[in-house]
């Protein structure tokens, strides 16, 4: 039984329920009267490529080795030219690959049937020819783009990439398919989530979504085939933009942040993702990983500078793998906690959150318990994050309207993503035939590709199959 998952990267689920309802998308619509349409939490940071790996692998990505789109590397396995730190924005994402810890296979390695990708950034083992959207020309073009600002000039990308992918299928009719169509993401960034061009990016998908089905049909295959149009992360609004290394710099710490990380000496890394996200490294001549029961005498009054800062909404403190501090500006402290496959979270100086006492809970349960919050999942997701040891010594999430990169950027974006509030963290998932499960998270939708390709789901997946 065919399986397609087509992600609309960016997508809100609110934003394509409208365009639905508004007839601008008549495949997906006709996809949701026949099939459903569901609402996921995505992981977080939620940021192209890093939220892929839930979807390929069935994993959250912090544990698998990829905590953001930028990281700093304690080991010093990633070369000092560039400070040792990582930035999947341009030619590094050719890394992503090498980034993920080996006892992880992806889907396309488990499969065991004939796969096709396009613009997957995750692709341990798919084949090169199986591959739509790479190769040195094209990521020069991508590359040209994105740092020209030529918002438009990643429809025409898309385009391209979605008429390729359904002729691809037509021709070869592959068992797996895993594409993303990235059109959505950049306008929203340069236009807003709901702005034209937003629609116009959205037809696109529905366009790839229709001739896909077209196909299907007139092969007399598309009733047993899935077609699962998702997405990796949301948007909302923003107008401020606060440089987080330029905090830190000002406080007198030598810091990095890209695009500028050549250099050895630096004490502080910033490491922005989405841009509602970032990561900061402290001590960092340190190659082990340092906790804040040894931080806290030489770096509590930087958390505290931070929490006072108008951007900043959370700040995450890894106490130990398993243990990690949460803390709200003007809401106190909590503290979350797993263990033996178990969540708890406890209040100490406050509620950051805004959940009241949770104790020992299984995944399941924490999701229902945090689902109608500001932050869905948020015990989850802060809990799995913080236990990857190439995670920072403090995690950041943006407040509503801000967020943590001002310059360098080739537009200046009026919407972003990568925090762990409501409309980053929703994402939709519109299916072609009815689930007999409950879909959660994106982690299931890896499991539940197996089940309907009959194939075996491996243990230790964070997610759970919905077929």
């Amino acid at each position: 039984m065919p399986v397609i998952i087509l992600v609309a990267d960016g997508a809100r689920p609110d934003t394509l329920a409208r365009a639905m309802d508004r007839g601008d998308l008549p495949a997906l619509a006709r996809m949701r009267s026949e099939g459903g349409s569901h609402t996921l939490v995505t992981a977080w940071p939620s940021v192209t490529g890093v939220a892929y790996a839930p979807f390929l692998l069935g994993r959250f990505p912090g544990p698998v080795g990829l905590p953001g789109l930028r990281w700093f590397d304690r080991s010093r396995q990633i070369g000092g030219l560039f400070g040792h730190a990582r930035s999947y924005v341009g030619s590094e994402m050719r890394l992503v690959d090498d980034d993920i810890i080996k006892d992880a296979p992806t889907m396309f390695e488990l499969s065991g049937k004939k796969a096709l990708g396009a613009l997957n950034i995750i692709g341990r083992g798919l084949a090169w020819r199986s591959r739509i959207g790479f190769g040195a020309r094209f990521a020069a073009r991508a590359a040209m783009t994105h740092f020209r600002g030529n918002v438009r000039g990643w429809l025409a990308i898309d385009r391209e990439i979605g008429s390729r992918l359904a002729r691809r299928i037509r021709r070869e009719r592959p068992d797996f398919v895993f594409a993303a169509l990235t059109g959505i993401d950049k306008t929203s960034h340069s236009q807003g989530h709901d702005s034209e061009v937003v629609r116009e990016a959205m037809k696109i998908v529905d366009a790839t979504a229709a001739e896909i089905r077209a196909d299907a049909e007139r092969d007399g295959t598309w009733e047993r085939t899935h077609l699962w149009i998702v997405s990796d992360h949301g948007h909302s609004p923003v107008s401020s933009h606060d440089d987080l290394a330029e905090h830190f710099r000002a406080l007198g710490h030598r810091t990095l942040a890209h695009p500028w990380t050549f250099g050895n000496s630096h004490r502080v890394a910033v490491m922005v993702s989405g841009n509602a996200m970032a990561h900061v490294y402290l001590d960092l001549e340190r190659r082990e990983r340092p906790y804040w029961p040894v931080l806290e005498n030489r770096w509590a009054d930087a958390v505290s500078s931070l929490l006072e800062r108008h951007s900043v909404d959370l700040a995450v403190l890894p106490h130990s793998p398993t243990r990690v501090e949460v803390r709200g500006g003007g809401r106190g402290a909590a503290f979350i906690e797993k263990t033996n496959g178990h969540y708890s979270y406890r209040p100490e100086s406050g509620d950051p959150l805004g959940i009241g006492e949770v104790s020992a809970v299984t995944a399941a349960e924490a999701f229902d318990v945090t689902n109608t919050s500001d932050y869905p999942d948020g015990i989850v997701q802060i809990a799995n994050l913080a236990s990857s040891s190439r995670s920072g010594e403090i995690m950041l999430s943006a407040k509503r309207d801000w967020d943590f990169r001002e310059r360098y950027e080739p537009i200046r974006h009026v919407s972003s993503h990568g925090a762990l509030h409501r409309e980053h963290m929703l994402v939709p998932l519109v299916a072609s035939k009815p689930l007999s499960g409950t879909p959660r998270r994106t982690v299931d939708v890896m499991p539940s590709a197996l089940s309907a390709l009959g194939q075996p789901i491996p243990s230790g997946l964070d997610g759970t199959s919905f077929l």
